[in-house]
């Protein structure tokens, strides 16, 4: 029954590329998994002895993208005799070469260590389960629908098992009197006549829905619907008992509060958040981010923006996309200043080791990176993590962290592009807006097989359970903040200009801008260093 009809059975084979990288990524640490996972996510197997070969040569992803470019299509399992070439053609970096980092005052001392309370509260690094059996999609669904449902029926309202619904058929119920249910959203359509038809499914079974054209503020409602996410509908049954027609529609939803009331917080000092830094990319904006790091160690004023004393700043955090990574889209290797992604993570580490010692730096993956794609996605790995002093924080994303008593869910926010894609009224010039139907959803990620790829954990890490003082994403690369009962939301930009893909659809980058919140007050405002 739930979860197990052939729609579900459908988006979960559409998925088959999530079952490839769970089943070889338990940890994504491993060198040998993360070769591994490059030519599967390419549709090919390799050979045990050519993938000792490759992690015997420290092999980059350039070199990985390099083999995969040579191979024909009637390849299925890439051997030795494919790896050879490969190492006989590839470059290496010239002897001496330099990248340009920030140089430190020499009469500047930054006496003052980082004092404060940092907890990550939830993070998927060291946790990931799933190896991608067809169970695993089943079990991963119903702990949605659970703990959204769940989140609904704290509302209030008497919702009944859908499988209660077939009393009509049977003559038990008397009247046409309003009945609620919970379901998940399996299927969306419009009826000939123009009415928004949403077929949802329990634990019991499955429930046909309409929303009626001529009833304009629900019908309106109802054109906000996504598959996948869990909704409470109010109507009536027809008479056979086979269609609801809704006479409302409710979302899990944040609860009203205010930001005060969202937790005592003795806490005073700032935190940065940026994201979308894309180093290695030749649309880079090095000068505005080293503008950005001098200010962060000398403070003083950014034209047009006033003074801040960076001692207040505590921590900096990054949503996301540190470097601009490799393979990511076709032709990426045109757009790029530096082609080996390890070089790329060298030169990141380099500038983030000149922000001073006062400022706790928390770094957490987007879909650029060299971790697994599919979310929720791990930490870096440890070859990556090295190369950054020993106390930056690294974390998954999503992840929940604490910075003194402030609750704050770093997310990369590629489902972002799902939700602007599927929603009406939905912008990439108004990054808030998406972000807001997450926290209405209370999931960052509803609608399942389409732009992002989830893992099927036993727990969905993407379920907002409970309510942040501060959501912060990237991947747009606009900037925005607004508030949304209590809860404080910032989209931080980028620090790359438009690239050809962009321009190609006209999105406009928003960069080279930083999100100054104060942990006191979330009063917040943004610097820019164009």
């Amino acid at each position: 029954m739930v979860f197990s009809s052939r729609v579900f059975i459908w988006r979960i084979l559409i998925a088959c590329k999530v079952i490839i990288v769970c089943a070889i990524l338990m940890e994504n640490t491993d060198h040998a998994s993360f070769i591994v996972e490059q030519f599967a996510e390419a549709g090919y197997q390799i050979d045990p002895d050519a993938l000792t070969l490759l992690t015997e040569q420290d092999t980059s992803l350039s070199l990985i993208s390099q083999i995969l470019d040579s191979l024909d299509e009637s390849t299925l399992v890439v051997g030795p005799a494919q790896i050879d070439p490969a190492f006989n053609t590839r470059t290496t970096p010239q002897p001496g070469t330099e990248y340009p980092i920030v140089p430190r005052d020499p009469d500047y001392e930054d006496e003052d260590e980082w004092t404060g309370e940092l907890d990550v509260i939830s993070d998927i690094t060291d946790q990931s389960t799933c190896v991608g059996e067809y169970r695993e999609f089943v079990d991963f669904f119903r702990n949605r629908f659970s703990r959204l449902g769940d989140m609904l029926r704290n509302r209030g309202v008497g919702f009944r098992p859908i499988e209660s619904l077939n009393r009509r058929k049977l003559g038990l119920v008397e009247g046409r009197e309003e009945v609620s249910v919970i379901g998940m959203v399996s299927d969306l359509r419009t009826s000939k006549n123009g009415h928004k038809m949403i077929e949802i499914e329990d634990t019991t079974g499955s429930l046909r829905t309409m929303v009626l054209k001529n009833k304009h503020d629900i019908f309106e409602h109802g054109q906000k619907v996504m598959l996948d996410e869990v909704i409470g509908v109010t109507g009536n049954l027809s008479d056979d008992g086979n269609l609801l027609f809704i006479n409302s529609i409710m979302w899990p939803d944040m609860p009203l509060r205010t930001s005060s009331e969202l937790g005592e917080r003795n806490v005073s000092g700032k935190a940065v958040m940026i994201s979308d830094v894309h180093v290695g990319s030749d649309t880079f904006l090095e000068d505005q981010w080293l503008g950005f790091i001098d200010w962060l160690n000398h403070g003083g004023s950014v034209a047009g923006n006033g003074y801040v004393d960076v001692k207040d700043i505590r921590y900096l955090v990054v949503a996301g996309d540190l470097v601009d990574g490799i393979g990511i889209y076709p032709n990426q290797e045109e757009e790029l200043a530096i082609t080996d992604v390890y070089e790329q993570y060298k030169v990141a580490a380099d500038y983030f080791n000149q922000i001073p010692k006062h400022i706790k730096v928390i770094i957490s993956p987007g879909n650029h990176d060299a971790v697994r794609q599919a979310e929720p996605q791990p930490t870096f790995p440890e070859k990556i993590r090295k190369m950054f002093r020993p106390d930056v924080v690294f974390v998954g994303n999503p992840a929940v962290i604490s910075m003194d008593g402030v609750r704050t869910l770093v997310y990369h926010g590629r489902s972002i592009d799902d939700i602007v894609a599927n929603l009406p009224g939905m912008k990439y010039e108004d990054p808030t807006r998406p972000m807001i139907e997450m926290l209405r959803r209370r999931h960052l990620s509803p609608m399942y097989g389409s732009r992002v790829s989830i893992a099927p954990e036993k727990e969905d890490h993407l379920v907002i359970d409970k309510p942040p003082h501060i959501l912060h994403c990237g991947h747009v690369h606009t900037v925005g903040y607004t508030t949304y009962r209590g809860v404080t939301v910032i989209n931080s930009g980028t620090w790359q200009s438009q690239t050809e893909f962009q321009r190609r659809m006209n999105l406009k980058p928003d960069p080279a801008k930083a999100t100054i919140v104060d942990l006191a007050t979330l009063n917040t405002n943004i610097i820019s260093f164009q």
